[in-house]
């Protein structure tokens, strides 16, 4: 059987007279919400199976006073198996605590979750009294609520499933598109079927946004996508992971490793052949940690010293030849225009690769603005590059054309003065969260509908 989206978004709007638990939350594992009803493969693709009330927290301690649910709803794995997954979904606050009523755009905001653990699914990191130290999802908080300031609806899907598939190709789009149709059938969010979409994410976000606009055209082409703004979104993992091992962000291979053995069976038979005790301590170690707390333990570690012959030998062959290859970005083309931002001087992500995925994006047609940061490394450019983000897809919402396509190495994305004010809000939005305010609907600020950037 197939069951109408619209009928499950009615029923589940109900969810909103519940008051959300004051007991700390479970982690997904441990919580019923998160189990999937029986019969999931008759449900369409989108369709809430569950939804409740939550309240958020930042860093689960400071209540945020926003509107705020998760949607349980049926979506697609990497290998075409139907799977349930929770998406948070958020409304910006007015005074009085009711939810602003004014017509408003979907962001769907791809946290760089990192990670394999469930604690740091979006889903249990942002709410109140999650314990999820080193969180990156947490650390973000500020990019959402930036976005909430501006009066749009916000879903937050846990794109990498129940597993913490970190790192899989393209079920991070279904997952995420899959998250867009069910807050566009949320009833308590006030949106349309064709309500416009934006999509933003950085790093590891960065990956599974470009996923998203990858998968966008042939998974879900009824979703009125207005653009997307793609931050240091990774390329060609397979660079990444050979670059970064053994340095001091050696915690990201490994993580990838710990994620996709799952998805890769030549990449599961290596594992069981090549690694050492050691190391298969070492990557269920991995597999229970946040990743900032993995970064720690990894660094300056070669995954060479827990396996018994070279790494090299080992990603040579063809089964990892293959998968290395399934991975990379850019070889189908967005129909949305992309907004993508990349440091020069990259130390996580190497600019090489992303120049690459940006010229694969325009080989086959899609419409890219792509902005190069001299000044900028990786962990900067996320907050510095807000404003800019925020105002193209602005732009873009409201139906502004997109800039002709465009290559551009600046020296600072903030350094233009139409960027400042949106650096400032920025600081005002920073006060709000950490003082538990609300975050006001604010108009639209006026910017011009090209970036203006100091070359």
């Amino acid at each position: 059987m197939t069951v109408n989206v619209d009928v499950i978004g009615r029923m589940s709007a109900a969810s909103m007279l519940l008051a959300p638990s004051t007991d700390p939350p479970r982690p997904p594992s441990e919580d019923p919400f998160y189990y999937p009803p029986s019969g999931l493969e008759g449900y369409a693709p989108g369709t809430i199976l569950r939804s409740r009330p939550i309240e958020i927290a930042l860093f689960g301690l400071v209540p945020q006073q926003v509107s705020a649910w998760q949607l349980l709803y049926r979506s697609t794995d990497l290998h075409g198996r139907p799977e349930a997954v929770v998406t948070t979904v958020l409304l910006p606050t007015s005074d009085d605590d009711t939810p602003a009523t004014a017509d408003r755009p979907l962001l769907a905001f791809q946290s760089a979750i990192d990670s394999v653990t469930d604690r740091c699914a979006p889903s249990y990191a942002l709410r109140r009294g999650a314990w999820a130290p080193g969180s990156i999802t947490q650390l973000e908080w500020l990019m959402v609520a930036s976005a909430l300031r501006r009066g749009w609806a916000v879903s937050i899907a846990d794109h990498g499933g129940s597993h913490g598939n970190f790192g899989a190709p393209r079920e991070p789009g279904y997952r995420a598109l899959d998250g867009v149709r069910a807050a566009l059938h949320f009833t308590p969010l006030g949106l349309r079927s064709d309500t416009p979409v934006a999509a933003w994410g950085y790093s590891g976000g960065g990956m599974a946004s470009s996923w998203l606009v990858e998968m966008a055209p042939t998974y879900a082409p009824e979703i009125r996508l207005a653009g997307a703004v793609l931050g240091a979104p990774v390329g060609d993992p397979g660079r990444v992971f050979a670059r970064l091992n053994g340095g001091c962000y050696s915690g990201f291979p490994a993580l990838v490793i710990a994620a996709l053995t799952r998805s890769y069976p030549a990449l599961a038979r290596v594992m069981d052949a090549d690694l050492t005790d050691g190391g298969r301590s070492r990557l269920a170690m991995i597999a229970r940690s946040a990743p900032m707390a993995v970064l720690v333990r990894m660094a300056f570690h070669s995954i060479d010293e827990h396996l018994q012959r070279p790494l090299a030998e080992v990603l040579a062959e063809p089964g990892m030849q293959a998968m290395l290859d399934d991975l990379r970005l850019g070889d189908s083309t967005p129909a949305c225009p992309l907004l993508v931002v990349q440091p020069v001087h990259d130390q996580v992500i190497h600019a090489e690769g992303v120049d690459d995925q940006v010229a694969r994006y325009r080989r086959g047609g899609a419409s890219v603005t792509y902005i190069r940061d001299r000044l900028s490394e990786h962990f900067s450019l996320l907050p510095l590059a807000t404003p800019l983000a925020l105002d193209w897809l602005a732009d873009r919402i409201a139906g502004l054309p997109a800039p002709a396509d465009e290559t551009r190495t600046v020296w600072s994305v903030a350094a233009a003065p139409a960027r400042w004010r949106g650096l400032l809000d920025m600081a005002g939005t920073a006060a709000r969260i950490v003082l538990g305010q609300p975050l006001r609907q604010e108009s639209e600020p006026e910017v011009p509908s090209a970036p203006t950037l100091a070359a």
